[in-house]
C-alpha cells in the first residue's frame, strides 16, 4: 500500500518546467491582501520529505526556534529563499535541509513538486517532494530549528482532520485551515501544501 501510494504522489507531481508555467494555487485565497504585500515576491522552496516506515508514508518536519523574526516556534518543512548559486528550486531546498537539520542530500531522492504557492510573509514557495533514506541521519542546528519530528502523511490526507480558525493580519480576518498532530500544531503554509498535495492525489491540477 505504501509503494502504491508513493506511486500516486509521483505521477501528480508537476516536473520543473511545468512547475515554471504553474500558476500559484492560493493566489486567488489572498487577493484581498495583496496590498498588504510587497510588489515582487522572493523565491523560495521548501523539502516535503516522505519517509517509508511500516505503517505508511510519514513527513520529516521541523519547530522553528522561538527567537526567529519571523514564524518562530511555528511548525514548517527544511527550506528558504533561493540563492543565485542554487541550480533551482530542488537544489535549494537540498542545500536548507543540510544547513537546517544536517540532512545529506545523498539520502533523498527527489520526486517532482507541487504546485507554487504565495505567503502573507512575501514569499513565492516553490515545494520539492522527495523521499528520504528511512535510516537518514538529522540534527536540529537549534539556530533555525528547534525539532524534529515525523507525522504520518494519512493524517493530511483525511479532511476531516482540518480544523478551520481565523486570525488577523495587519486589520484584515484570514480563514486558515490547522492539522493537529501530538503536541504539534500545523498550520499557515505548512498547512496549505499539505492541503495542495490533498488535492492533486484528487485530480485538482493547475497542469
Amino acid at each position: 500500500m505504501t509503494a502504491a501510494l508513493l506511486q500516486r504522489i509521483q505521477l501528480t507531481l508537476l516536473s520543473l518546467s511545468q512547475l515554471l508555467d504553474c500558476p500559484e494555487h492560493n493566489r486567488a485565497d489572498l487577493a484581498e491582501f495583496m496590498e498588504l504585500m510587497p510588489a515582487q515576491f522572493t523565491p523560495a522552496s521548501v523539502l516535503l520529505g516522505l519517509i517509508a516506515r511500516d505503517d505508511g508514508l510519514h513527513l520529516l518536519l521541523t519547530k522553528r526556534t522561538e527567537h526567529l523574526r519571523q514564524h518562530a516556534g511555528q511548525i514548517s518543512f527544511p527550506g528558504g529563499r533561493i540563492e543565485p548559486s542554487d541550480a533551482g528550486p530542488a537544489e535549494a531546498a537540498l542545500r536548507e535541509a543540510d544547513e537546517e537539520i544536517g540532512l545529506s542530500a545523498g539520502s533523498v531522492m527527489v520526486l517532482g513538486y507541487l504546485d507554487p504557492m504565495l505567503t502573507i510573509t512575501g514569499f513565492r514557495v516553490y515545494p520539492v517532494v522527495a523521499l528520504i533514506d528511512a535510516g537518514y541521519a538529522a540534527k536540529p542546528d537549534g539556530i533555525e530549528v528547534a525539532e524534529l519530528f515525523e507525522a504520518p502523511l494519512a493524517l493530511f490526507l483525511d479532511q476531516s482532520n482540518e480544523r478551520v480558525f481565523e486570525m488577523v493580519f495587519q486589520g484584515k480576518a484570514r480563514r486558515l485551515v490547522e492539522f493537529q498532530w501530538q503536541e504539534f500544531r500545523i498550520w499557515g503554509a505548512t498547512a496549505t501544501m499539505l492541503i495542495n498535495l490533498r488535492q492533486r492525489l484528487q485530480g485538482q491540477v493547475c497542469v
